[in-house]
């Protein structure tokens, strides 16, 4: 994948400024931007590379032909991504010294290091913008709560500058040459479609494009039972936006589902009302009952663009987000099994021969680390998502700091379910397994860094448990897990994020984040040692048509 490296090019200006600088200047210049190059190589490498690939036997000759509009579709959503990022994507590829800086520029949608605290890795770019391309990059909080505009925290606006005032702008009309092509691809592509579960759903995410009204082909998706083929594409989660946490930007993944995978987990989603009763917390953080519909399935993804390629790959899925989709009709968990095993063999195998004692190391298997993920994202539709004094839905109240949270309980609450169901005799296996293959994911996950709220998540679930002895720290620099200790850790953790979002208290998650959300000195030299034995921070696509042999 890499080529031979290059040294920086020298921009005319400073190549003018500089003409009559000595020889030995320029020889020191040259080894200094020789050794960055070197450095970023290395970050380049520490991405492993995986072909997205699936028995594409399973597909009608409709649904074949189907995949390549559905890959152009995908392409116009990286794009727009592109811009709620950054900005010009071919602007910045184009002013790339080499294929260096390219293909890491590609793997975080812009020039800074998604993995690494967004710290930029190319001279001349200082902080990311915490209101990423969302908002104009001089706007301060000040001002756009002085700005008088019923949607300009509207998931689906741009803000913008028109002349001395900010404006809204949609998604639609922002986006309108690609959002067009996109709707008419869609709509061809459920010409194609003989599921008529899909057919529907495609024509209406095709109307939501245009409107940004995608309340209706939420609900649609929902209703998807027996496709084949599935399309997760469209502005849907507002991570990108750490600002204020209200702007959705767009992504997209190509699915081929596993039928018999999908049938073994179906029993689970109807569980959920019953779950939620159980939870560690007073009734009334859980009165909320969660939507019957729910379903869990397992696919191979063939494609990912926009938001979800950006940094660390998402392995499993959980939407609609509409709280009021959840409330209705519960949500769908969608395990990406494929992506899954890719992460499991080449990052957290290797991270517990590393850091997981040498007796525990037994514990760390596939099946539980699929069972986590899964019940992870399960866990999303458990708790609460409107505040129990009337401040709004939790996202809402707890503004940016809500995703870090979320991610937070989905962890947690994933592994009480994987507890209750084994306790039940719903699920088999031996919980150590689910346990020390949980303790293993979170050192793979801290490495996703404090700026990614997943890697918040982890760190507060780390320094909570280290808090609460769960687990120790051998002689030797390897982790045991304390199971029963583990097992109390789980449930007062559970209490407690379940009791600040049902509070919608703001100043209670942005005091917890600050003091557990953080890597101390011990962690970061736990953190060093991987890299010092080259174990991957994630994964990089090989992906398309050509991969998947159309």
């Amino acid at each position: 994948m890499l080529r031979n490296l290059l040294i920086f090019s020298i921009i005319a200006g400073f190549a003018i400024s500089f003409a009559g600088c000595v020889q030995n200047s320029e020889n020191k210049n040259h080894n200094s931007l020789d050794s960055t190059t070197m450095a970023l190589k290395q970050k380049v490498d520490s991405y492993v590379q995986f072909k997205l690939t699936t028995d594409l036997s399973v597909l009608t000759e409709n649904e074949k032909l189907m995949l390549p509009i559905l890959f152009q579709i995908s392409q116009l959503i990286d794009d727009i991504y592109w811009q709620e990022a950054y900005g010009g994507k071919e602007e910045i590829l184009n002013k790339a010294a080499n294929d260096i800086q390219k293909q890491y520029i590609k793997i975080n949608y812009g020039p800074w290091d998604r993995l690494n605290g967004n710290a930029p890795f190319l001279p001349g770019y200082g902080e990311k913008p915490l209101g990423a391309n969302f908002y104009p990059q001089d706007m301060t909080k000040e001002e756009f709560e002085a700005f008088n505009d019923d949607s300009k925290l509207s998931q689906y606006t741009l803000i913008r500058r028109k002349g001395n005032q900010l404006e809204s702008i949609p998604y639609h009309v922002a986006f309108a040459e690609k959002i067009q092509k996109a709707a008419e691809l869609l709509k061809k592509a459920a010409g194609l479609a003989e599921d008529e579960g899909l057919k529907k759903y495609l024509n209406l995410r095709a109307e939501a494009f245009l409107t940004d009204d995608y309340f209706a082909s939420d609900m649609a998706w929902m209703d998807m039972k027996t496709n084949t083929i599935d399309f997760v594409v469209g502005p849907i989660e507002n991570y990108e936006d750490a600002l204020f946490g209200a702007k959705s930007a767009h992504e997209a993944y190509i699915l081929i589902k596993d039928k018999n995978w999908s049938e073994r987990l179906a029993k689970y989603a109807s569980m959920l009302p019953d779950l939620q009763k159980g939870l560690p917390v007073d009734a009334k953080y859980k009165a909320e009952v969660p939507g019957k519909n729910s379903d869990l399935g397992a696919y191979d993804v063939i494609y990912y663009a926009g938001d979800c390629n950006a940094g660390s790959k998402t392995i499993a899925i959980n939407l609609p987000n509409d709280e009021k989709v959840q409330l209705a009709k519960g949500s769908r968990r969608l395990q990406l099994k494929n992506a899954m095993k890719a992460k499991f063999d080449n990052i957290l195998i290797p991270i517990s021969d590393v850091l997981i004692s040498a007796n525990q190391r037994q514990h760390i298997k596939f099946d539980a680390f699929f069972a986590n993920t899964m019940f992870h994202e399960v866990a999303h539709g458990l708790g609460i998502k409107n505040t129990i004094d009337g401040k709004g839905t939790v996202r809402d109240a707890l503004k940016e700091k809500y995703s870090a949270l979320e991610e937070g309980k989905a962890d947690i609450l994933g592994l009480y379910m994987v507890t209750r169901l084994n306790e039940q005799g719903e699920l088999q296996g031996d919980l150590m397994d689910n346990y020390v293959t949980f303790m293993a994911s979170i050192f793979r996950s801290i490495r996703f860094g404090a700026s990614s709220a997943h890697g918040k998540a982890n760190l507060l679930r780390f320094n909570y448990f280290k808090e609460k002895e769960a687990f120790t720290k051998n002689e030797d620099g390897t982790y045991s897990i304390d199971f029963t200790k583990m097992q109390e850790a789980m449930n007062s953790l559970s209490n407690l994020i379940l009791t600040i979002q049902g509070d919608g208290d703001y100043e209670r998650v942005t005091k917890l984040m600050e003091e557990k959300a953080v890597i101390g000195e011990e962690l970061q030299k736990d953190l060093d040692k991987l890299q010092e034995k080259n174990i991957p921070i994630d994964v990089v696509w090989e992906q398309g048509l050509s991969v998947i042999g159309l």
